[in-house]
């Protein structure tokens, strides 16, 4: 007898769970599907650190990162989850005796519904995430200027931006789970916000970002020239607002009528100037806290010296740190996946430029918006300036240090990446 009741408890109290799992189901609000910043129309168409964050900022995502706090995962802007609160009370379920009346049982779990749905609705009104539907197949760009339509490099240009947005459009509408999606502050963590020129910039590590910070600044009227901002004032300056220091409307304003960019960089040679930036030159940050962890782990026979340091981590180690489920330490933005930093299948990005064409494409960007016209993008290395730059070559020969697994998995870990932005395979052997 005790055995039934217990059974009947059990499946009521599953009853009970779903009526109200399919409850919150419901749409608490309705917001407009996003919209570029700026439209582009030709007539015949149709309208359808490197890079461093401040110690505060930079310390926040990380400790996110490391803890598995933030909401997005490697391809979380391919699958995001819903941000809804998913723990039930139960204390009002619980009863002193499993022997208890049917009818009390459904009347105490109607009145936990109707208070769950109460909290829900708190809950929305104070988190107020942004939701939004994935945008039309029609290819949206920043205006070109009618004098510059018959202008064959701005046309060139143009037109490869046009096949960058295809190409990232239909890896997201082919991996994507569903049209719709929910933009948390951690999705626009990585923003920055020039109010004047109307522009958002995501911030990608290792792919000119000092230097674009510096643009957003001269933009903003912070300074008069690039040539005039120390790498201090980049980086830990905070004169650049992020778009999740926004509220709820702020955030979603931007989002739909300012011009959103990013740039990328080919992700192998974007690893490599990560490594050669954090772990070959003297750091107070990268060697204590990544390079001890790496070196404890994966060296065998370390001395007390590189134990105590953590300098000198070999860049085979620092892949095996990378590719390991388990990292003795989380992930961080120099190395991360652009797809996770930038959620470009969830923002509508109306601007893709390319560390590898960066001049070309920034300076169009800034003709674009209507920049000044001696405002162009800086060429000068914002760290280690007597160091070459990291190049296809240069990336090559750190890749040679590892196993052929050892780049297929590599490969497969910024898949994504390769696929999204369309950069080809950086070695033969890859598949």
């Amino acid at each position: 007898m005790r055995l039934t009741c217990m059974f009947s408890f059990i499946l009521l109290f599953g009853a009970a769970g779903l009526v109200v799992f399919i409850h919150l189901q419901d749409p608490e609000e309705i917001v407009h599907q996003q919209t570029p910043g700026i439209k582009y129309n030709m007539g015949f168409q149709q309208p359808k650190k490197d890079c461093v964050s401040s110690n505060n900022q930079d310390r926040r995502l990380r400790k996110n990162t490391a803890d598995g706090v933030a909401t997005v995962k490697q391809d979380d802007s391919l699958h995001p989850s819903e941000n809804v609160p998913t723990k039930l009370q139960s204390t009002d379920r619980r009863q002193s005796s499993i022997m208890f009346a049917m009818k009390d049982q459904q009347k105490g779990e109607e009145i936990n519904s109707i208070r769950l749905h109460k909290r829900r609705r708190r809950f929305i009104i104070k988190k107020s995430p942004i939701l939004i539907s994935m945008n039309s197949s029609i290819l949206n760009l920043p205006t070109l200027k009618s004098e510059d339509r018959n202008n064959s490099k701005w046309k060139s240009l143009y037109q490869i931006q046009r096949e960058r947005k295809r190409i990232m459009r239909e890896t997201c509408s082919k991996y994507k789970s569903n049209n719709r999606r929910i933009i948390t502050p951690y999705h626009v963590s990585r923003i920055f916000v020039e109010d004047k020129y109307r522009v958002l910039y995501c911030e990608v590590p290792k792919a000119g970002c000092s230097n674009w910070k510096r643009v957003l600044m001269v933009l903003n009227g912070l300074a008069s020239s690039t040539k005039d901002i120390q790498h201090n004032t980049v980086h830990y300056g905070n004169y650049l607002k992020r778009l999740d220091g926004f509220d709820h409307k702020g955030i979603y304003h931007r989002l739909n009528t300012y011009t959103k960019m990013l740039f990328i960089r080919e992700p192998f040679e974007k690893l490599v100037s990560a490594f050669r930036d954090k772990f070959e030159h003297p750091n107070n940050y990268y060697h204590p806290v990544f390079g001890k962890a790496i070196i404890s782990r994966y060296r065998v026979n370390a001395t007390k010296e590189a134990l105590r340091t953590g300098s000198g981590v070999k860049f085979k180690e620092f892949i095996q740190y990378l590719l390991d489920v388990h990292r003795p330490v989380g992930m961080d933005i120099h190395w991360d996946h652009v797809n996770r930093l930038c959620s470009p299948c969830l923002i509508d990005y109306d601007f893709v430029g390319k560390f590898e064409s960066m001049e070309d494409d920034a300076n169009f960007f800034l003709h674009l918006i209507g920049a000044p016209q001696n405002l162009t993008f800086p060429k000068f290395k914002d760290r280690h300036s007597n160091e070459e730059r990291t190049t296809t070559k240069i990336t090559q020969q750190y890749f040679a240090q590892l196993s052929p697994s050892q780049r297929q998995r590599s490969y497969d870990f910024y898949y994504m990446d390769y696929l999204m932005f369309n950069y080809s395979k950086p070695f033969e052997d890859l598949y």
